[in-house]
């Protein structure tokens, strides 16, 4: 069984996406501020989290950002209202993994869910299996994809699951052109302009921590896509 924490201050709504969560069959932890919702992850250890941006003693990025310093890993869903969607480049760069826009169907919010613990299921089984496959050589840097590593010189950058995903497939498509549509449909679920936008944020990332090689760049293909070459 799964388990969820939900942080949400909207108390009727916390407590229908709970009600509905539970009767699926998910294990649910519900907070209604972000201090809270913080402890019970801390004392919980969910499989993953879906809070609110704006809530009060804690907003959404403070938690995400204490989240991330402790776990690198357990996947984060944004709820956010339609005024607060340019703030979820934000969420993403603090290491969230996705979002949803309020209103929303709890069908839509179970997908998204289900697809990102699924995602990180494998990635952790491959990582038990210990498949070499999964060290990948970037110039004078090795990137785990299922440790989500970047190491350098005995200096590891930790990457959040939609970097690892997005460096994976430059890397498997190295001096190729990597097309961003085809990567939006499948990490974002949709090609949107705002989507696009956050692809960028995460190829802006990913071009700094590989700075320290000159060799490696991310090149821009104009309304194609990116090409990682070295």
């Amino acid at each position: 069984m799964s388990k969820v924490l939900l942080i949400e201050d909207e108390w009727q709504l916390g407590q229908i996406v709970k009600d509905s969560l539970e009767m699926r069959g998910f294990e649910m932890l519900y907070a209604a501020d972000g201090k809270e919702g913080l402890r019970l992850f801390q004392e919980h250890k969910p499989d993953v989290v879906v809070l609110d941006i704006m809530m009060p003693h804690m907003d959404g990025f403070t938690v995400t950002t204490e989240i991330r310093r402790q776990d690198k890993t357990t996947p984060i869903i944004f709820l956010t209202a339609k005024s607060q969607t340019n703030d979820v480049v934000k969420g993403f760069e603090l290491g969230g993994n996705d979002y949803l826009k309020k209103p929303f169907s709890m069908d839509e919010l179970i997908v998204r869910i289900k697809a990102l613990l699924q995602r990180f299921k494998e990635a952790e089984a491959a990582s038990v299996s210990g498949a070499a496959a999964d060290v990948i050589p970037i110039g004078q840097y090795m990137f785990n994809y299922t440790k989500q590593t970047l190491t350098r010189n005995n200096n590891t950058e930790f990457l959040s699951h939609r970097e690892a995903e997005i460096l994976r497939r430059l890397s498997e498509n190295l001096n190729q052109v990597m097309e961003r549509k085809t990567v939006l449909l499948d990490l974002w679920g949709d090609d949107s302009f705002f989507n696009a936008r956050s692809m960028d944020v995460f190829i802006t990332k990913l071009r700094r921590y590989l700075k320290d090689d000159p060799r490696v760049q991310i090149v821009n293909i104009r309304g194609v896509g990116y090409k990682l070459i070295f």
